[in-house]
């Protein structure tokens, strides 16, 4: 009767764990100050121009002539315009008004994409990863049985990120139908190339796999070769969907807003996946609400443009600290230089857990231990910039002191 998928999960999801074990320290601990710089939320509040619109926006949702009921299910076309012209076209990428999704989050279009796939797909995954990319894949049956000695599913395909490959993945030997790339990477903060991932793009109309592409932290690149977009390569709309959130560039991580492209030359098995998409998004979801929407559209504007990247320059900011003031106390650490994450190695021989233990118990700053997203994630723990500068300022001064 069960889907009985859902008890091959290991445990609980990995930030639920992590929340559990600070709670149940803190709870004993009641005089100890911690300093949270774990799980990827922001800690800015919104910038005025949003706060403008969302007020703007209620006050529409107030008056007869100007209230919203049911939004489209692909998104309202003022939002989907301003997407189109920012993020695309002043990049050089033609992007179509029907080939834009707005949703309540990355996260939900993360899990829920893989519905327009069969069950008996092969899978690949970067490892380590976030995590929803492997679980929702496990719920669907596609992954096979986990296999608790190696910390891997049978039936899915890794592709290690390792410190030899600059923790970016390779192609992987056994052919995928589908490919989860997701650059700049959570958790690594890893990027590639836009000649790198050109050969992906390759690679996937070669052998007539599907990329779907989590962009969630292009806002945060700054070198000049990473490429923000995967439609800035040649073919990419042949093989690739691409996913974005609004999450880490304008804070909506309580508002819920992002956007999926499926481009309608994406076809496999001579349907257009553009318009299964669609098919499962009238079915399954309701739109997300015309005041969310209007703030997401003032992110766009010049003032939301400006507010928006002082506050990822300010988290840039943080993850410098964090890396400099680790690799000045001795650790190996990377990333912070295109992604608000820092990477670093665990010391002493501790395994993931172990340190965070240690760091709670010790230093009390939480992160995340690294073997929560994936096997090749042991021995390595992440921090994020999210934090307030002061806190991020403090956690350095603890660890250092340790």
């Amino acid at each position: 009767m069960i889907n009985k998928n859902y008890l091959k999960l290991p445990g609980s999801y990995l930030f639920a764990n992590i929340g559990r074990k600070v709670n149940e320290y803190s709870q004993a601990n009641p005089d100890k100050r911690i300093i949270r710089l774990g799980i990827g939320d922001v800690s800015l509040p919104l910038a005025p121009a949003i706060i403008k619109a969302l007020h703007e926006g209620a006050d529409e949702m107030g008056n007869a002539a100007s209230f919203h009921g049911y939004p489209d299910y692909e998104g309202y076309d003022f939002l989907r315009e301003a997407i189109i012209a920012n993020d695309f076209k002043a990049r050089g990428v033609e992007i179509g008004m029907d080939e834009v999704f707005v949703n309540d989050g990355a996260k939900c279009d993360s899990a829920a994409l893989g519905e327009i796939f069969s069950t008996d797909i092969k899978v690949a995954v970067c490892d380590p990863v976030y995590p929803v990319y492997v679980d929702s894949n496990a719920l669907a049956g596609r992954a096979g049985d986990y296999q608790e000695e190696k910390q891997y599913w049978s039936n899915l395909i890794y592709m290690p990120c390792v410190e030899s490959n600059g923790f970016a993945p390779e192609l992987p030997a056994e052919r995928p139908d589908v490919i989860y790339l997701c650059f700049p990477n959570n958790p690594t903060g890893a990027t590639v190339t836009k000649a790198q991932l050109q050969e992906w793009v390759d690679y996937a109309n070669r052998e007539g796999s599907v990329i779907i592409y989590d962009a969630a932290y292009e806002a945060y690149i700054s070198e000049e070769d990473v490429p923000h977009s995967i439609y800035e390569c040649e073919g990419a709309k042949e093989c690739a969907i691409e996913m974005r959130s609004f999450s880490k560039n304008a804070g909506f991580t309580g508002m819920r807003l992002g956007f999926t492209i499926v481009p309608k030359a994406l076809v496999r098995d001579g349907v257009s996946l553009n318009q299964l998409w669609l098919k499962h998004q009238e079915t399954t979801f309701n739109g997300v609400s015309y005041v969310v929407q209007k703030a997401g559209a003032a992110v766009y504007t010049p003032e939301g443009k400006q507010q928006t990247s002082e506050q990822v320059a300010y988290y840039m900011n943080n993850a410098k600290y964090i890396r400099e003031g680790l690799i000045a106390a001795g650790f190996e650490a990377s990333g912070g230089v295109n992604a608000p994450y820092v990477w670093l190695k665990t010391p002493q021989g501790m395994n993931s857990w172990q340190f965070f233990d240690y760091l709670l118990e010790n230093a009390n700053v939480v992160g995340t231990p690294g073997s929560g997203f994936g096997p090749h994630g042991e021995g390595y723990f992440r921090l994020t910039g999210f934090g307030n500068y002061e806190n991020t300022v403090e956690a350095i001064k603890r660890i250092q002191a340790l």
